[in-house]
């Protein structure tokens, strides 16, 4: 088994390797004055079970070194390569809901495949229905490995889980369930990409701590009109949790805008630079991800330990 990573998140490729007990392999990750980027496998690969941590995040840099690396690692002639995505980008175009629009999901998923992966790995899907879009074997495991035991830990004191819209339905009712809480869900229109509208709220929060739960945030436009809705209809405390913590845009002011007491993220995606780390709890996914390498390696279940 070898593992190396791409530029997308450095620190948690790391923290990955270090739970398994190796180091990342030395891969060279060069681009020329045009910006257009080479790779090249230091370490020989041959015959190897070989796993490639890169996120599919904007930037579309990050889809491009991912396809040479898998392109490189097949032409080295590398046993299995499986391309290990802690955010699978591009989720969010899962269909075709409009006139003239490309389906984004499919067309990574196709990418992934030709350039080389013989398997995925990804965690918390924007869209569960993604994994049809490949042919080869696909993992798909969840940041409730390492939410529910942290909220397991915390004061549940009339707890109610809020779904933010219909899309987020299963996930709440599976938290709710776990940590014996409400459920609620707010019903949302969404007129334009980036942009939401409450309509109705379905459930009871008045006097109820509320735990909004999502996938992602992205500009956090649902999150935050959520969490102002539920303190207008009575809520005690708003706290929140997201697998993927996009944050652009406005996300920073709105979070801090809204009222929210506590956010807890995981490490999928590197905050970014001007991020008040005092705003976030970030829990790590690194053990997760090395646990379901290991599995994959070994050939062993890894739906006996992931649990949606």
């Amino acid at each position: 088994m070898k593992i190396f990573a791409g530029d997308s998140n450095p620190g948690l490729a790391t923290s990955i390797a270090n739970r398994l007990g190796l180091e990342l392999g030395d891969v060279r990750l060069k681009r020329f004055s045009d910006g257009e980027m080479a790779v090249k496998y230091r370490d020989n690969i041959r015959g190897s079970d070989l796993f490639i941590i890169q996120s599919t995040s904007p930037p579309a840099d990050n889809i491009l070194q991912l396809l040479l690396m898998l392109d490189a690692a097949r032409r080295s002639s590398a046993r299995r390569i499986t391309a290990v995505l802690p955010y699978f980008g591009y989720a969010r175009q899962d269909r075709k809901d409009q006139p003239r629009v490309a389906i984004g999901a499919k067309l990574v998923a196709d990418l992934l495949v030709s350039a080389g992966a013989d398997r995925v790995l990804t965690m918390d899907l924007h869209a569960a229905q993604i994994q049809g879009f490949f042919n080869i074997p696909f993992d798909h495991i969840y940041a409730s490995t390492v939410f529910i035991p942290y909220w397991m830990s915390r004061d549940r004191v009339d707890l109610t889980v809020l779904a933010p819209d219909i899309g987020s339905i299963k996930m709440a009712r599976a938290y709710a369930q776990r940590l014996d809480a409400g459920l609620a869900v707010i019903d949302k229109r969404r007129p334009e990409p980036n942009s939401s509208e409450v309509m109705n709220l379905i459930g009871e929060v008045e006097n109820r701590n509320v735990l909004i739960l999502d996938d992602m945030v992205d500009t956090a436009g649902t999150i935050s009109l959520a969490a102002k809705t539920v303190l207008e209809r009575g809520a005690t405390t708003v706290r929140c949790a997201c697998t993927h913590p996009v944050l652009s845009g406005p996300a920073l002011s709105r979070i801090a805008e809204s009222g929210i007491n506590e956010f807890t993220i995981t490490d999928t995606l590197p905050l970014r630079d001007e991020v008040d780390s005092d705003m976030f709890k970030v829990l790590t996914v690194a053990g997760v991800f090395a646990e379901a390498i290991k599995r994959i390696h070994e050939e062993k279940s890894l739906s006996s330990l992931f649990v949606e």
